[in-house]
């Protein structure tokens, strides 16, 4: 029976249409005599897929380690085929149940050999599978010469975007070859990585790079009433994400919990509405993960303030300003359209390059914040727990109540989403001066009625 055909109905409704309208259907995994064990059907939809990059994983115990490596060993009785693991160190790679111990597990009493000074096995037909660590950022330069087949990421959610970006540079392959390049990754939820991963592979998912979800059921080999006690002694937030393998559960950064927010289907009527601007000027270019220029749009009503919609891009400021100009007009001139207002004379040149180039007709303003991001959001924060901050239902809601939840001194997490909502919120209730503003803002407004 080809593995296709041994995944169930449950695994092919959790592939998408393009998952599985592109997989060979027809035809078993290409496996080697190097491989001890035969695929799940989770990992062997992973070895048929033809795409160049391709994601594995989800939870834990879904055999994400075993089917890297079975994709690594899949043409070591190739000629000059060459393969490059990696993990973010040494260690994690030669700890017990990792990948170089696996290894051994399936290649000693094989012919192939192992080099430990090149950490690499070596096989009869020339072909060479290599472990290596990217610990630091600028250690993917160290692979700038090499040229390989095949490159997996072990937990590629302790990675940098741009380091993982970075590898497709040695993808290469002789012109004639039949030998497919492909990058492979496979991780559980969470790392510092885990925004990336899933805006690249999860959701809402991508034609080029699937993602096969595997989790703790898929894995036979697995004591798997022994590993889920394991996992009762995690945090509630680190066992959704290993055991269920939810890209949803976060852990908080302790300032914002996403049941504080109500949710309303419209505005209220009659009130002042603006959109508040947190800019940045950079692209989204390959090997780069720069901070969004955010515009988040509400208005303040009997104590509570009501955001409709948050606008965002990655791009230069020409880009970016059309980008804002587009915004503006889908608004309509009714909205404000306020900035946070740069300090010094450059601030106020910006405030009047938009006023008189990209948005004639429009209200627009600038306003100066003082403290750091973190003392901005403190009084969202505390407006937030006491059902003040209302939500409007949008596309955009899922995305901003993870960012919001992460926010916290030690996330890494992006926070243009944050600081443009403590902009709305601090000019709205400068603006409507309800009771308390002076106690979280003080007496003075910093706010250029430009």
């Amino acid at each position: 029976m080809s593995a296709a055909a041994g995944l169930t109905e449950q695994d092919v409704r959790e592939m998408s249409d393009a998952q599985r309208s592109d997989m060979k259907k027809d035809t078993d995994p290409r496996l080697t005599g190097y491989i001890p064990h035969s695929p799940t059907p989770k990992q062997a939809a992973f070895l048929i897929l033809p795409h160049r990059e391709a994601f594995y994983g989800g939870a834990g115990g879904g055999g994400k380690s075993d089917a890297l490596l079975m994709a690594a060993l899949q043409y070591v009785d190739r000629p000059d085929f060459s393969a490059l693991i990696v993990r973010k160190t040494f260690p994690q790679l030669n700890k017990p149940g990792a990948l170089i111990p696996r290894s051994h597990e399936w290649l000693q009493g094989t012919d192939a050999h192992w080099r430990g000074d090149m950490k690499q096995w070596m096989f009869p037909s020339g072909a060479v599978v290599a472990f290596s660590q990217i610990q630091h950022e600028n250690d993917r330069f160290n692979f700038q010469s090499a040229e390989f087949d095949f490159i997996a990421f072990d937990e590629v959610t302790d990675f940098e975007e741009n380091v993982y970006r970075f590898l497709f540079s040695r993808l290469r392959r002789q012109r004639d070859s039949t030998i497919p390049s492909r990058m492979r990754c496979a991780s559980n939820p969470g790392g510092r990585g885990h925004d990336w991963v899933k805006a690249r592979f999860v959701k809402p998912g991508h034609r080029e790079r699937p993602f096969i979800a595997a989790k703790i059921a898929d894995n036979p080999y697995l004591d798997q009433t022994g590993y889920r006690e394991s996992l009762s002694y995690l945090d509630p937030t680190t066992r959704k994400q290993i055991e269920e393998g939810d890209w949803t559960a976060r852990n908080p950064g302790g300032y914002f919990k996403k049941e504080w927010f109500e949710f309303v289907d419209v505005m209220p009527a009659g009130s002042r509405v603006l959109r508040y601007w947190d800019l940045a000027a950079s692209e989204k270019i390959e090997g780069t993960d720069p901070d969004w220029s955010r515009g988040a749009k509400g208005c303040w009503k009997d104590g509570r303030i009501y955001i409709s919609h948050m606008a965002g891009i990655r791009a230069r400021p020409g880009r970016r300003d059309g980008f804002i100009k587009a915004t503006a007009e889908a608004d309509g001139k009714a909205v404000e359209q306020w900035f946070e207002q740069e300090p010094a004379a450059s601030g106020v040149s910006q405030i009047h390059y938009f006023q008189t180039k990209v948005l004639i007709g429009f209200t627009v303003k600038g306003d100066k914040p003082t403290g750091d991001k973190i003392v901005r959001a403190r009084p969202v924060s505390s407006n937030a727990e006491a059902g003040n901050i209302v939500l409007v239902r949008g596309g955009w809601n899922e995305e901003y109540l993870d960012e919001m939840e992460a926010f916290g001194e030690e996330s890494e997490s992006k926070r243009d989403q944050v600081d443009a909502t403590s902009g709305l919120c601090k000019v709205l209730w400068e603006l409507a001066k309800p009771w308390g503003f002076e106690q979280l803002y003080g007496n003075s407004s910093d706010s250029a009625e430009a």
